[in-house]
């Protein structure tokens, strides 16, 4: 049995990473179309080792007959045919921020929460977190089990690929021309990126948090527990593919090291690599193309009286987008919630 799916976005970053994903997991696809904008109409992506989609115009495609389309197109992009796609039958499983906390939209990653999707939205649309949030709640989950987290404080080092390709050639424009006496000309971040560090992602708010500090802070309470307190300062790094994340956090009840490190050896999409020599922990450049979650640097917080500290990285395109889209549509044809024929 396979599905028929589309693939929203499919010319950028994390598009190309979804159906490269998708043909990977071999996950069961009986037609698959590549969608974009208009100006991309006609480009080809490649689908798996034999197949090559051609893109298709977004605004001219009709999702009825489609059973699954994961979307990765932007916001604004996403408000407009997520929905018209729900309304044809089509399943949509979303990866930028517009619908993650609308009432009725799970938002989901299948190691921590897969019992909000073992039924169809009744809105036809689940939601995929955001990249700095999945791999920290990945990492929290196990720990959350044993002795509930109480308090999470969070600086995230996010490389420029979570702001798509454009940033990414930034980064590498702005490198070279160092080289050669070039002024780097900042257009896609408010200030240099290469040799620099920039705490500013997304737009700035009024309690003086940026929006991604914030998407860290809600999404976390509504994946794993309302009750948990965040407070994140997000850093993007000159960095191509991989975020890390410095993550402090304080338990309700008591918890050991060693609990600690046999829970995350066990837990499933996690990696640990922690062996507190020199060299023994995880980078973004060696986890790039990675599906897991790597985990290392945990210790003690002395701080708080239950609080542990740990270093956590992953491929942000990979489980911080399009594998977490993937595993979502996984769980759902595993679970039935997902039927060929719009069903």
């Amino acid at each position: 049995m396979g599905y028929r799916i589309a693939v929203v976005g499919a010319t950028g970053a994390v598009g190309r990473e979804i159906i490269k994903t998708l043909a990977e997991r071999a996950f069961p696809v009986a037609e698959a179309v590549a969608l974009a904008s208009g100006r991309s109409a006609g480009a080809e992506v490649s689908f798996g080792d034999k197949t090559v989609l051609t893109v298709r115009d977004l605004d001219r495609f009709d999702f009825a007959g489609t059973d699954l389309a994961l979307f990765s197109p932007g916001a604004a992009v996403s408000a407009v045919h997520a929905p018209r796609a729900a309304a044809a039958g089509c399943l949509v499983i979303d990866n930028t921020s517009q619908f993650r906390m609308e009432p009725g939209v799970p938002l989901v990653v299948p190691e921590v929460n897969p019992q909000a999707i073992a039924k169809r939205p009744r809105k036809g649309i689940v939601a995929n977190p955001n990249c700095s949030t999945i791999q920290m709640v990945v990492a929290l989950k196990p720990l959350h089990d044993i002795a509930k987290v109480k308090r999470v404080v969070v600086a995230t080092y996010q490389s420029v690929s979570g702001a798509g390709k454009e940033a990414m050639d930034e980064l590498w424009s702005q490198t070279r021309g160092i080289f050669v006496n070039d002024p780097p000309l900042a257009e896609q971040f408010t200030k240099p990126i290469a040799f620099n560090v920039i705490p500013h992602i997304d737009r700035f708010m009024d309690d003086g948090s940026t929006k991604e500090e914030w998407k860290m802070a809600v999404e976390t309470r509504k994946i794993l527990d309302p009750d948990i307190q965040v407070v994140a300062t997000c850093v993007r790094v000159p960095v191509m593919i991989g975020h890390g994340e410095a993550v402090h956090v304080e338990f309700e009840r008591p918890i050991t090291e060693r609990q600690a490190r046999d829970a995350l050896r066990d837990a499933p999409g996690i990696t640990l690599l922690d062996t507190r020599d020199d060299g023994g922990y995880a980078t973004p450049i060696e986890i790039a193309g990675e599906d897991a979650v790597f985990v290392s640097r945990l210790r003690r917080d002395p701080t708080v009286p239950h609080g542990l500290a740990f270093w956590c990285v992953a491929d942000n395109l990979r489980k911080g987008a399009a594998l977490n889209a993937v595993q979502i549509a996984e769980e759902m044809h595993r679970n039935g919630a997902l039927k060929a024929g719009g069903g």
